[in-house]
Formats: structure tokens, sequence, C-alpha cells
């Protein structure tokens, strides 16, 4: 960051908030018009951004609908989100996704006691545009043109119903790569604020939908970070994710026992017969928490919010880590998830994806 730059943030910082990223400021109290507000984020664009303009408007309107204040912080974290995801192309080309989509049709198949020739010859049918929805998917370069093959042959095919509905594997869309499941729970608490000409995950390959739902599960959020690379973390991994790491690695400090830090505190499955790894290692902990199973499975419930922090669980969890460790624990940590997904070709985890951000972060930061 320039010299210029960086008093009067530290100033502001001290001033009105005590840390640069936590919480986020609210929009409210800026005197920049919108157009200033625009050129401002224009200017931290990449040289190479076309039509900047429509992208630093469609920024702009997104911080102002959710009532976060486009600070240089802030912007330079969502374009640094967007620069990782897509390159600031609406559909990036992935290569190789109709061999990987093959792959993960099997698999959906082999889960449902589908015998593969069966889904084969389903997929082998015509489909609304006159190819098969085999050929379709074989062709298929982009995110969109092979989510929009799904939706066609659940929508057509009784087969593909039984095994396709509510399974379309793109789950994150858009140029910020937004997930689906999180877009959908935050428009039933927060309306989306702008016109629509479908459903909301339609909407997500828009540049629009994908920034407004993007930046919402970027910083619209209540979080106890000192570094925007939890926050990087949390976007990858689920928003408070990096709180619920490191409060395992204090689970595990506490009970003495190895945890893995993913920040998942209850079973994948919440039809599961048994507890999670997580949830059994702090069962075997109750006695010396003071707490009764059924209060620390209630507390684990709320792991996706901020009120997990302010539990009695979250808090005697530390406090007995501690007097172990003889030492302050970090209250956020990088979670240890391996990403999957027909969209990913390497082996990649959720630290990589943090820190690659945070490195295109910092550069922006330093324009």
């Amino acid at each position: 960051m320039h010299i210029r730059f960086l008093l009067p943030c530290v100033v502001a910082c001290a001033l009105l908030l005590g840390s640069c990223t936590s919480p986020p400021p609210r929009g409210g109290g800026t005197n920049a018009t919108p157009e200033q507000v625009r050129a401002s984020i224009d200017s931290l664009l990449p040289p190479a951004v076309p039509d900047r303009a429509g992208w630093a408007a469609d920024i702009r309107d997104s911080f102002a609908a959710l009532d976060i204040a486009p600070t240089r912080e802030h912007v330079c974290a969502v374009i640094a989100v967007i620069e990782q995801e897509s390159g600031f192309r609406l559909d990036p080309v992935i290569p190789d996704l109709g061999q990987r989509a093959w792959r993960e049709i099997d698999e959906r198949a082999a889960n449902a006691d589908v015998p593969p020739v069966l889904v084969h010859a389903a997929l082998a049918l015509k489909s609304p545009d006159g190819r098969t929805y085999g050929a379709r998917i074989s062709a298929a370069r982009t995110e969109k043109q092979l989510s929009d093959t799904y939706e066609d042959f659940i929508g057509q095919v009784p087969l593909g119903r039984r095994l396709f509905s509510g399974w379309n594997p793109i789950r994150t869309r858009g140029p910020m790569q937004v997930n689906v499941a999180f877009a959908e729970r935050f428009e039933r608490i927060t309306p989306y604020p702008f016109p629509t000409r479908g459903s909301i995950p339609d909407e997500l390959f828009t540049r629009r939908a994908s920034l407004y739902f993007g930046i919402a599960h970027l910083l619209g959020y209540q979080a106890p970070y000192d570094r925007y690379l939890f926050r990087f973390a949390d976007y990858n991994a689920g928003q408070y994710a990096s709180r619920n790491a490191a409060f395992q690695r204090a689970a595990a400090i506490a009970a003495r026992e190895p945890l893995t830090p993913d920040g998942a505190l209850l079973a994948s499955d919440p039809a599961a017969a048994e507890a999670g790894s997580t949830e059994r290692v702090l069962d075997g902990l109750a006695a010396r928490l003071h707490l009764q199973p059924a209060q620390i499975h209630a507390a684990l419930e709320q792991g996706p919010s901020e009120a997990f922090g302010k539990t009695e669980l979250y808090r005697r969890v530390f406090a007995l880590a501690e007097r172990r460790s003889g030492r302050r624990l970090p209250r956020a940590e990088v979670p240890q998830i391996r990403l999957h997904g027909p969209k990913i070709e390497h082996a990649l985890t959720t630290d990589w994806y943090a820190h690659r951000v945070n490195g295109r972060f910092e550069s922006c930061l330093r324009e």
C-alpha cells in the first residue's frame, strides 16, 4: 500500500473499527457520489478487464444494496476473489469439463443403484436443441452449458428426475462462483433487490447477481478476524469456517485427542445415526465442560452463525484448552479441506485457495 493511503487507513480503523477487518463498516456516512464510487472502483480493477464501467457499476450497486461501505480494502477483497474464481470472465471455459461431468454422472448412478448402461441410454435421447444429452455433455465447455443440459434432462426425461432432481452438479456459478445453496438461503432472508428473468440459481450466471451474492458471502457478516485471509477461507469453505476450525483445534487440545480442523462442527449427513467426530470429542469432555450432550449438540447447530461464538460451549472449550496449553489460542484458523467437484482438476485445498486470493488482495492494495 502506498504511504498516502496507509495513514488514513490506520486512523480510520483506529477511530471507527479498531480493526480493518471486523466487522465490515456499513455503507452510511460517505459523501461520495455514485459516480465517484464507480470511478474509485474502476481505478482498482486490473488493467485488462473488459467493460470496466459495467463491472465497476455492478460492484458499486451491490455494495449499496447490501449497505456495505465500498472501502479500498473491501473493493480489493472482491476483486481478488473475482480474479481467482473467473479472471473477470462471465462464463469461463473449463478444460475437460465434459469428461469430468461423465465421471460425476457415473458416480451418481452408482450411488442411486442405477446401472450405468441405463443412464447412458437415457442420455442418448435427443434434447430440445436437437443434439443428444450425451453429446451436449461431452461438448460442454462452460458451467452454464453443462448446467443447462442437466436442467433440460431433469425436466424432459423421467429418469433424469430420478437421478438428478435437485442435484445439478454446477453448484457454484457466475464470475464470483457463488454457491447456489447460499444464494437461495440469503435470498429467503434478504430478497434480491434487482429485477430477475428466472430463478435465483439461473440468475447467478449473470454478473450482477453473482457479484451481489458473492459480496454478501464474503463481507456481509460479522466475524472475529484480524486478517482478510480468513474471510477468503470462509468464502471457499463457508461463513465462520475459519472460526470453527480454530474451535476444533482448541477442542483437540482440551481433549488431548486428534481432530481435523475442517470447520464442520456436525456430521455432514444430518440424518446420520452417529455423531460427527467433533461432537464425539466434545461429548467426551461433557463432564469437564459442565454441559450435557444435548447442550453441546444445540450449540454446535449454531456453527454456521455468529451466535456460536457466544455460546457457553465455545467459551468453556477455549478456557479449558488455554489452561492446558498455557497460552492464548487463536480464534481463527484456515480450515484443512481438500477441494472436490467436476470443475476441479488438480489436488487443491482451502489453504491453497485462501493464500492465493490473499496474495491477489495484497497486490491490489499496493497498486
